[in-house]
């Protein structure tokens, strides 16, 4: 639910200001009842002052007289008289039985009610109590608590409304960009973010980001058409090099003449090869080649493959084995999983020495269909792994072997094409190649 960093803003914002909500009702409340003790306690105070008035002019009877009067006006305070030795003498507090001060007594009967009450001490011994009635701060203090409590409902509701209302349109204007640069990472380097009508950060971001792109692409572009006029400029001289080549090894009659023109043949086609898997990788990691996809056995194409090289591979001293016969279907471009199933076994073939196993296993599952081309010849280093995918990256000891160290480069850009995982494995001894493929 909070997967959503606007979400999550949304939510934390409105905790926040839930809090002080929260917290402004507190102090409301606490404050409220303060100010209406107070106003209680001034209330009590000139009763009994005035009360007091009396005593010191009629004495205790006068006193009597005037709460005796007092108790028949309404709403007016409750009073309370007694002598020094505790009698009661007037009023319904002059029973009660508290020190001098402030004091808070409760009054059972059909209607309990709850009483501040001040307790004095007046000339001769006499003790004067004043109460009123502190019900009523208590209903205001829950009235103010049951207003507060909906405000708090009230912000909640508002904040998670406006938080989510404001997570789906940032949710989809992100989804945009995200869907945008998934589209570039699968090649479609046209794509552009859509800016939309607005002024805000989430537009000029995608206006930047459009122009970045721009730049990229021509940088691209620019690249791309550079590499291919040098490769396409290069291969044309070296083909027509190649035909006179072969003309004068036709027409050679030494010996040690016909031994350097073979070898410079060898060599001219190994620049040619270069040429043609270089233009090769361009054209796949452009992503030209995924409108050639479609539904494959993988298991019948490594089946062919691996019948096909088997020959090859005797001749070598290389056992060489198809492990599975399940049907595994994936989409693809058959061409493009032949030419990477030819590179990792040409490549196996090529670095492990005479004797050497090697099985190619096509395994399906509910995660996706494996590929995986298993030797067990002298392995690679795991430092070294990662580092083979690059282009024209050979290891130390195969230097002295044939090969532009393109093979695994093209394995790469296939598998990225077909949204591919490609690990290399210790295979102990010897190594792993596991490509896994997205079902179909």
């Amino acid at each position: 639910m909070f997967g959503s960093s606007s979400l999550r803003l949304a939510a934390f914002y409105t905790a926040g200001f839930a809090m002080a909500v929260a917290i402004l009702g507190l102090v409301t409340i606490f404050a409220t009842r303060a100010a209406l003790i107070e106003q209680f306690d001034a209330r009590i105070r000139t009763e009994s002052t005035a009360v007091k008035v009396d005593y010191q002019t009629g004495g205790a009877p006068g006193m009597i007289g005037e709460i005796n009067e007092r108790r028949n006006t309404p709403g007016e305070l409750s009073f309370g008289a007694q002598t020094a030795d505790g009698r009661p003498l007037a009023g319904p507090l002059a029973r009660l039985r508290r020190p001098a001060g402030w004091s808070t007594v409760r009054l059972g009967g059909a209607h309990p009610t709850v009483l501040r009450v001040l307790t004095e001490e007046l000339p001769g011994g006499y003790r004067l109590m004043v109460g009123d009635d502190i019900e009523r701060v208590v209903d205001l203090q829950q009235s103010v608590l049951k207003g507060f409590a909906l405000a708090l409902g009230a912000v909640v509701a508002v904040g998670v409304a406006c938080g989510f209302a404001l997570s789906r349109a940032v949710q989809r204007r992100m989804s945009a960009i995200s869907g945008t640069a998934e589209a570039i990472i699968d090649g479609d380097l046209a794509r552009r973010i859509p800016v939309g009508a607005g002024d805000d950060d989430l537009a000029r971001l995608a206006h930047t980001i459009n122009r970045m792109l721009d730049r990229i692409a021509a940088l691209m572009d620019s690249l791309r058409q550079v590499s291919n006029n040098i490769a396409h400029d290069l291969r044309t001289p070296l083909t027509r090099l190649r035909q006179r080549l072969e003309l004068s090894l036709r027409q050679a009659e030494d010996p040690v003449h016909r031994t350097q023109t073979e070898g410079a043949l060898r060599d001219v086609d190994a620049i040619l090869a270069t040429f043609s898997a270089l233009l090769r990788i361009a054209e796949v990691e452009a992503g030209a080649r995924r409108s050639a996809f479609r539904r494959e056995d993988l298991t019948a194409l490594a089946r062919t493959v691996v019948e096909d090289f088997a020959p090859a591979a005797e001749d070598a001293g290389h056992s060489l084995a198809l492990d599975g016969d399940r049907p595994a279907w994936i989409e693809g471009d058959p061409e493009l999983i032949t030419q990477m199933m030819v590179n990792l076994i040409e490549n196996a073939l090529r670095h492990t020495p005479p004797g050497s196993d090697i099985a190619v296993r096509v395994t399906a599952s509910g995660e996706g269909v494996v590929l995986a081309v298993i030797d067990d010849g002298p392995g690679v280093p795991e430092a070294e792994r990662e580092r083979l995918f690059g282009r024209f990256y050979r290891l130390e000891h195969s230097r002295s072997t044939p090969g532009s160290g393109l093979g695994l480069a093209l394995v790469s850009a296939v598998a990225w094409l077909h949204r591919a995982e490609v690990k290399l494995l210790d295979a102990r001894p010897g190594l792993e190649v596991r490509v896994t493929f997205p079902p179909a």
